[in-house]
């Protein structure tokens, strides 16, 4: 399936001078909706994987089928106050500031095998900063999964030494 067709431009969105990929048409067509997880999926191939994370917001759109799927959890990683119980953060750098992102402290127990899903792999800060978190509660990053990658963002060089996958390169 030519998934590319189901992603749209918005320019000057966010700021004025940025293209935005839109994924919503492939979110609303049920079947390229289904062709994308299967696809995904298939990316993560036969590994045993025990949760599935997804960070805000727009990594919430595939993480839990994706975690369906493979009969593992899913973890959310949040923004700074969105997550009610225990949890650690991570804050790192943006290209206007820094950020700053937390996941539940009894979301991962040691040895559990973790994939990292988002919908998009920009600059890669934060992939980067999700795989700390869940490496600093004792998971293993089985692989660094994505709907799509901004390959002139470079953001897999920032994830050396992880399996990183996207389904669709622009």
């Amino acid at each position: 399936m030519d998934f590319k067709k189901y992603i749209r431009d918005i320019h000057d969105f966010p700021e004025k001078g940025v293209t935005f990929k839109d994924i919503t048409p492939l979110l609303k067509d049920a079947g390229a909706l289904q062709a994308a997880a299967e696809a995904m999926l298939k990316m993560i191939g036969d590994v045993k994987i025990d949760k599935v994370v997804g960070m805000e917001s727009r990594g919430f759109f595939f993480a839990p089928i994706i975690a369906s799927r493979l009969n593992a959890g899913f973890v959310p990683v949040r923004k700074v106050g969105k997550l009610p119980s225990d949890k650690i953060s991570r804050t790192y750098a943006l290209e206007y500031g820094k950020d700053t992102l937390e996941i539940h402290a009894d979301s991962i127990a040691p040895g559990e095998h973790v994939i990292i899903h988002d919908d998009v792999l920009a600059t890669g800060g934060t992939a980067k900063a999700t795989c700390q978190l869940v490496e600093s509660l004792g998971g293993k990053v089985v692989q660094c999964n994505f709907l799509l990658e901004l390959l002139s963002l470079k953001g897999a060089a920032k994830l050396k030494g992880y399996s990183v996958k996207s389904l669709i390169s622009f």
